[in-house]
């Protein structure tokens, strides 16, 4: 995936408090902030706490990492109690959010219609959908890949239809590998997400979403992944594994050295 910075994404869910998610910005702002592939632009990343500490987190990964929301409402404004709109995420310094995680549709009850509406709703407010899809069950490569490229048709199709044209994010986190010990297999993740990257360029060539759009891997992403993946993907999505900064700057550290292989080869 010449050409393009190499994503590095982190949501971290419910698992930390408040006091704890801000000291872990502080120190991934120490780790990342030094850190070539940063500095060079072979990396970029993106950061997505709970709400309460989205504010802290700007402030404290500001110049080193894109910080999200991990959810927002479908609507921008009026009486939806206990919901946070786009256009306030975008407010306090949001520039992504994450739509349609497998979590917020087995436990929420989130249907395609709500994916939809909420992953326009982060397009109209300048948001990048951090748009989660993937299959239930673990099955056949290719007949996952042809469900994922409907998923994300379907989910685009508001935005298309109103003529908002924005930067995405596909994050393919096959639903069977979130919370497992160890992600899909490499040859799995790199057939999906090869018709996925191909599907995207596609949108990308009509003028239905900005150039700069990416896919991601997630669904028990950790250090070593992405050096077996880099072919097929434009990064990674972490999960528990980079509750530890310094499982993240390793995952830093493999960008790094796919830019420096990439940059020796022949043109």
């Amino acid at each position: 995936m010449s050409g393009r910075p190499r994503l590095v994404g982190v949501s971290l869910k419910m698992y930390f408090g408040h006091a704890q998610t801000l000291d872990w910005c502080s120190v991934v702002a120490g780790v990342s902030a030094e850190h070539h592939a940063l500095r060079s632009g072979a990396a970029e990343l993106f950061v997505i706490p709970g709400y309460l500490s989205v504010t802290g987190a700007v402030e404290r990964l500001r110049g080193v990492a894109a910080v999200g929301a991990q959810d927002l409402a479908t609507e921008d404004t009026g009486a939806f109690t206990g919901e946070v709109s786009g256009a306030e995420l975008r407010e306090v310094g949001c520039e992504v959010v994450e739509v349609g995680h497998a979590e917020r549709r087995r436990l929420f009850g989130e249907t395609p219609d709500v994916v939809r509406a909420k992953t326009t709703a982060a397009l109209r407010n300048g948001l990048a959908p951090v748009l989660c899809i993937g299959e239930a069950e673990h099955g056949d490569a290719e007949v996952a890949a042809t469900e994922c490229v409907a998923q994300l048709d379907d989910a685009l199709a508001g935005a298309v239809a109103a003529g908002i044209v924005g930067r995405v994010i596909v994050a393919y986190e096959p639903h069977w590998a979130i919370g497992a010990t160890e992600a899909a297999s490499p040859a799995h993740i790199r057939a999906v997400c090869l018709r996925l990257r191909g599907h995207l360029d596609a949108l990308a060539t009509m003028g239905l979403v900005d150039t700069s759009s990416a896919v991601i891997y997630g669904g028990s992403a950790g250090p070593g992944l992405l050096t077996t993946i880099g072919d097929a993907v434009d990064g990674v999505f972490l999960g528990r594994f980079a509750h530890d900064p310094a499982a993240l700057s390793l995952v830093l550290d493999e960008v790094d050295g796919l830019d420096r292989a990439g940059s020796d080869l022949p043109r």
